[in-house]
């Protein structure tokens, strides 16, 4: 027995010092390396019976089963490699007889092996390897399987205690570098096992609370694991003991280390992070329940607590925190001390009602409670009580009472928003309510889920209309209708105060034509996506729209007979829509070229061709145009229909109206008009701000309604690309000279066109630099004959720009040009235009953060692309933190930046050179 295995002594009896680490220098240990040699574990592969018999040696069992471990005489080689090559001699245990337990073969030695070599002479990358070897004839051994393992780990310390290594069969152990016979089996071959020898060695080192009786149920188990393990795979396991060091019954580490080395080595004996357990770590913590329950006590906020000055002007700045910004828990804490105070800012209502902790049923009762008391507040500021941040119903119908109050023409504008915030309604409590409205009048239930069903034949509501439902009639007469379903006259409107939102929406919508229209195609566009989704849980959403257009149709049958006709129109608008779809993928698939094409559109929309299975076109029961319901259109003029140049070929459709007049759209199929749908919604919003504050910038927000994802109707702006403006007449102001010439006007031009120019011109630069629009070129810039400049095209929002480093706005040089350059006074009053309507509109920026914040989970690809940062995107352009001063004094640099962008004229000659080459 060595000195250091005498050192050792019985280790296991021992209890090591957990807070320190006791170790010793490998220089300082003049004495050899002792290896214990144990025991070899599991099956070697059987013999193939053409080896049988090219070998006489083996043998056969009386069953005829190869015998090729019976009879066999063991023995181990033990060396020592470093780069490649043996540093010391080979040493050998004594042979040892097989034995065989039942389940298992077994060699044992138990043999202390002394190597010729010292561990001060070992260098840090010493390899022992280990051999089996089998006698096989007289004078003749064959390796039963080798192994492969460094001697120091990989942060220097000598490895101790037994380890169980992994018995590459049938070659000897390689001590090279990259070894062959590493002392682990591949992780397919013993992933469980390396998990539970893991976790033994967290127990061993005390990162594990140890349990007596639980601790000696599971080390069976594992026991029991291992062995499982070790039968299924086709590797032998070699039990080999390394030495301890113990002195004065302390456990020491042997640490590498050179005799007199100048740098020395920093050793890491535990690298990962412990865990520890904590029994404590959910629950809560005392001191902070405490406190928090001393400062929301109900007798923290006296009705008469007010502050001082400069908790005041505190308590200011919170109130004014935009809607992204997060509140702490200081400031939380603040707002409630105060909130009899701040029950007459109206503003400040909903701070409150985010620093409530609605899990606690006592704050919970006081925010209620003060809820009716609190001054009331704006419409612009209910919108944000129905984002997904509050889910209290209370608080979501106190906002419907707000926006109950408002004009149908103020919700027009909010009803985009409003249709997206029923995703945040309690789902189920909109099926009670329908269900318990399908029990009430059961004789309304055969209108399902359709709008303009009363009969088997008619037209689906709620699925775009295919060829079956190409099939169907018009929807039958309102009188039909009123012999079918009684109406409910004495059924009572609900209370302001108890409506939900999808209630309020259904009630609003049946007192308004332009309501009715605009949200029956909202709903029915996410209606649409019921039939794509697979999962239960993502099926909710457009199940509960599917039964919000079920109610709102049940509504308008039993309303009176303007809703009644209402409801008529809506299934002659499904009808119309889904013939002209067909017609337009039938034009779409045809091979011939645009001028072909176009006089196939024609044909079929004319009175004397063959029309789509017997619906005309050219004549048809007027009906209130989808884009624009105040407009009744009785049929399309086939002569005017065009197709544009473009993938898509974009169809131009010129309605003829009931008062014989003529309304141009253009209809896109195969495109998502969504995006654009809700940015000219927020440039209609802006500009019926600005013309509040007595501004109108001239801005000219076209209508876009999204019919479905794969398509929809635009408005039809009479206007020329400022690019082809300048390819024709040279300048914008040639432009101008020629359709409105006055000579005793600066530049020869009538100055009412000028005036209209410039403002068109600011109003669109802050509109567009607030929205982050990008990809603005001279091409999706149109100039009308009136002056006013109209940007179209809104693919890029939010700060994104397919063209590298896009100005702030779209200023070109031509443009600024046409004011008469920079020194112009038209210029001048240009540059007063953007500062007075950026100011305007900061003054309305959380009603427009609320819109957007309503519209995170809609299908809006550049909201999409990062919903969680929209709002913030959007509220970065307003420059919130700044004061009205220095505001002003930022949008005098965006300006300039976008006047002197070099890089946007050379991208914009690039964009010229494109285009020239498609056409």
């Amino acid at each position: 027995m060595s000195d250091v295995q005498s050192l050792a002594g019985n280790s296991q009896q021992r209890q090591p010092i957990p807070d320190r680490f006791n170790y010793v220098y490998s220089c300082d240990l003049d004495v050899n390396i002792t290896i214990k040699i144990c025991s070899l574990e599991g099956s070697r592969p059987k013999r193939s019976y053409h080896d049988l018999l090219n070998d006489p040696h083996l043998q056969f069992s009386p069953d005829g089963e190869v015998q090729n471990e019976t009879d066999s005489h063991m023995f181990t080689t033990v060396q020592i490699f470093d780069d490649n090559k043996p540093i010391c001699l080979s040493v050998q245990t004594a042979y040892r007889y097989h034995m065989t337990t039942p389940g298992r073969s077994l060699h044992s030695w138990n043999e202390w092996l002394r190597l010729p070599i010292r561990f001060s002479d070992l260098p840090r990358k010493a390899l022992v390897v280990i051999t089996v070897w089998d006698t096989h004839g007289p004078g003749k051994a064959v390796p039963v399987g080798g192994t492969t393992v460094p001697l120091f780990g990989k942060y220097g310390t000598f490895k101790k205690g037994r380890h169980e290594l992994c018995i590459w069969p049938d070659v000897p152990g390689d001590g090279k570098r990259p070894t062959s016979t590493p002392h682990k089996a591949p992780d397919v071959a013993n992933q469980q096992m390396v998990r539970l020898a893991k976790l033994t060695k967290k127990h061993r080192e005390g990162h594990m609370t140890k349990v007596d009786w639980l601790d000696r149920l599971t080390f069976r188990e594992i026991e029991l694991i291992n062995e499982k393990e070790k039968k299924k795979q086709n590797f032998m396991y070699l039990m080999v003991e390394f030495p301890r060091v113990v002195y004065k019954d302390l456990d020491y580490t042997i640490v590498y280390f050179e005799n007199n080395g100048d740098d020395p080595v920093e050793v890491r004996t535990n690298p990962q992070l412990v865990v520890v357990p904590d029994h404590e770590l959910m629950g809560s913590n005392l001191i902070e329940e405490k406190h928090h329950k001393l400062v929301r006590s109900l007798r923290a906020g006296q009705h008469d607590l007010k502050p001082n000055a400069v908790v005041r002007d505190q308590l200011a700045s919170i109130i004014a925190y935009p809607l992204s910004k997060h509140l702490s828990e200081e400031e939380e804490d603040l707002i409630w001390k105060f909130r009899y105070y701040l029950m007459h800012q109206k503003k400040a209502l909903t701070k409150f009602l985010r620093c409530v902790k609605w899990e606690r049923a006592p704050e919970r009762t006081v925010a209620l409670q003060l809820l009716d008391k609190w001054e009331e507040i704006d419409a612009a500021d209910a919108l944000e009580l129905l984002t997904p941040r509050f889910q209290s119903p209370t608080v979501r119908r106190y906002a419907v009472k707000i926006l109950d109050r408002t004009t149908n023409e103020t919700l027009v504008l909010y009803l985009l928003q409003l249709v997206q915030a029923l995703k945040y309604e309690n789902f189920d409590k909109i099926k009670e309510d329908f269900e318990a409205i399908k029990r009430k009048d059961k004789q309304t239930m055969h209108t399902s889920r359709s709008i303009s069903t009363e009969h088997d034949s008619a037209v689906s509501m709620t699925s775009r209309a295919s060829e079956e439902t190409a099939d169907s009639a018009y929807p039958p007469s309102i009188e039909r209708s009123e012999s079918t379903v009684k109406r409910s006259e004495s059924a009572s409107p609900v209370p302001a105060e108890d409506k939900d939102l999808a209630t309020f929406l259904i009630e609003r919508a049946c007192q308004s034509s332009t309501l009715t229209n605009y949200f029956y195609w909202y709903l029915l566009v996410e209606c649409e996506e019921i039939n794509n989704i697979t999962d239960a849980e993502r099926r909710k959403v457009p199940e509960m729209y599917e039964i919000v257009l079920r109610r709102f149709s049940l509504a308008l049958l039993r309303g009176d007979r303007e809703c009644r006709l209402r409801r008529s129109q809506l299934a002659g608008q499904e009808q119309f829509l889904g013939r002209l779809v067909q017609l337009i993928n039938n034009i779409q698939k045809d091979g011939s070229n645009r001028k072909k094409k176009i006089e196939k559109l024609r044909a079929l929309l004319s009175q004397e061709s063959e029309t789509m299975k017997g619906f005309n076109f050219s004549t048809f029961d007027p009906i209130p145009l989808p884009l624009d319901p105040m407009i009744k259109v009785k049929g399309i003029v086939a002569e005017q229909a065009s197709l544009y140049k473009s993938n898509l070929m974009p169809a131009k459709l010129t309605f003829r109206t009931v008062d014989n007049r003529y309304y141009t759209t253009i209809f896109k199929n195969g495109d998502d008009l969504r995006q654009d749908q809700l940015v000219l919604q927020i440039i209609t919003l802006m500009d019926k701000l600005l013309q509040k504050e007595n501004l109108d910038l001239k801005l000219t927000p076209y209508k876009v309604l999204a019919t479905s994802s794969k398509h929809g109707f635009v408005q039809y702006v009479n206007a020329k690309p400022v690019a082809e403006v300048l390819n024709s007449d040279g300048t914008i102001q040639n432009f101008f000279r020629k359709h409105q010439p006055r000579e005793s006007d600066p530049y020869g031009i009538d100055k009412d066109l000028m005036d209209t120019y410039v403002k068109s011109c600011a109003g669109y630069c802050v509109v567009t630099y607030l929205l982050g629009v990008g990809d603005r070129h001279l091409d999706n810039l149109l100039l009308a004959k009136s002056g006013a400049l109209i940007h179209i095209d809104f693919g890029y929002i939010l700060g994104r720009d397919p063209k590298p480093l896009p100005p702030p706005m779209k200023l070109s040089k031509e443009m600024v040009e046409a004011m008469g350059g920079t020194t112009s006074p038209d210029y001048q009053e240009f540059r007063k235009h953007c500062y007075t309507a950026f100011l305007h509109l900061r003054r309305h920026a959380n009603l427009i953060l609320n819109l957007f914040s309503l519209m995170i989970d809609a299908s809006v690809p550049d909201i999409a692309l990062e919903p969680d940062k929209t709002v913030k995107k959007v509220q970065d352009k307003f420059l919130l933190e700044l004061s009205d001063e220095e505001a002003v004094s930022s949008m005098q640099v965006l300006i300039d930046e976008s006047v002197s962008a070099l890089f946007a004229v050379v991208v914009e000659q690039f964009h010229r050179v494109a285009q020239y080459m498609r056409k």
